[in-house]
């Protein structure tokens, strides 16, 4: 582990959301499916990967994932690992140059950032995440490498959203308790999620004062892909790192 009371002023926290056009992956994982854990050719899988490492400018080995399991698992992590990182759904780094990933395909990618110490975090926060305090979690990590919430900044990426998140009322009930924004009414007038609103409002809560949403509904949104929608289909990455290049 690595710990950085203060960040080199020439390192820059980036983030970067893909979606799925522009790979190598055929239906129902086109095209660029990032995602090795649902059923996609592996080959395919890998060139996708080789493709993101080339386009950040980094080696494939510095590209760090997680085999993500809803839960609030957080690993602090200071160099490349041997395969995803297990049982984990959020990761954290003070390394330059190692970049975090989450997949996600419906559920929230948030990517958050200090950039006054050099901390950043990617975190995947489903419904059972959220509930279980995946993000809080993250930024206690966050908290042991030196980062401070009034520094920290963050993104939250494209997911499903409330008006198409349709929920039984008890299960939206159990992610209300954590988060009470997060409980809507679907279009059809039903119980729903928006669970980038309850991320938001947990962020702010910890003292987070920038939060941006990316507004792009996974479900409504043809250039993301959505489990809800298709069933059988790839995942979109959320990265973040920090960036020691000149």
């Amino acid at each position: 582990m690595s710990n950085n009371p203060a960040a080199p002023s020439a390192v820059r926290p980036r983030r970067v959301v893909t979606d799925r056009r522009g790979g190598r992956s055929r239906s129902p994982y086109d095209s660029f499916n990032l995602g090795d854990h649902v059923g996609d050719d592996p080959g395919d899988v890998a060139a996708n990967r080789s493709r993101v490492a080339r386009e950040l400018g980094v080696g494939e080995d510095r590209l760090v994932w997680m085999s993500q399991v809803h839960g609030a698992g957080v690993a602090i992590v200071d160099g490349p690992q041997d395969g995803p990182v297990p049982d984990t759904d959020a990761l954290v780094t003070s390394t330059p140059g190692l970049v975090l990933g989450v997949l996600a395909a419906d559920c929230v990618p948030v990517l958050l950032a200090d950039s006054e110490t050099g901390v950043v975090a990617a975190v995947h926060a489903g419904r059972e995440g959220v509930r279980k305090g995946v993000v809080p979690a993250t930024l206690s990590a966050m908290a042991s490498l030196g980062a401070r919430a009034r520094h920290v900044t963050a993104l939250l990426g494209p997911a499903v959203c409330g008006e198409c998140y349709e929920v039984p009322e008890a299960m939206q009930a159990d992610v209300a308790r954590v988060a009470p924004s997060a409980a809507v009414r679907t279009r059809t007038g039903t119980p729903g999620l928006d669970l980038r609103a309850g991320v938001a409002e947990i962020l702010r809560r910890a003292g987070i004062p920038e939060v941006v949403q990316d507004p792009r509904c996974t479900v409504e949104d043809a250039a993301l892909f959505s489990h809800r929608r298709e069933g059988v289909t790839g995942r979109q990455a959320g990265l973040v790192w920090l960036d020691a290049r000149p």
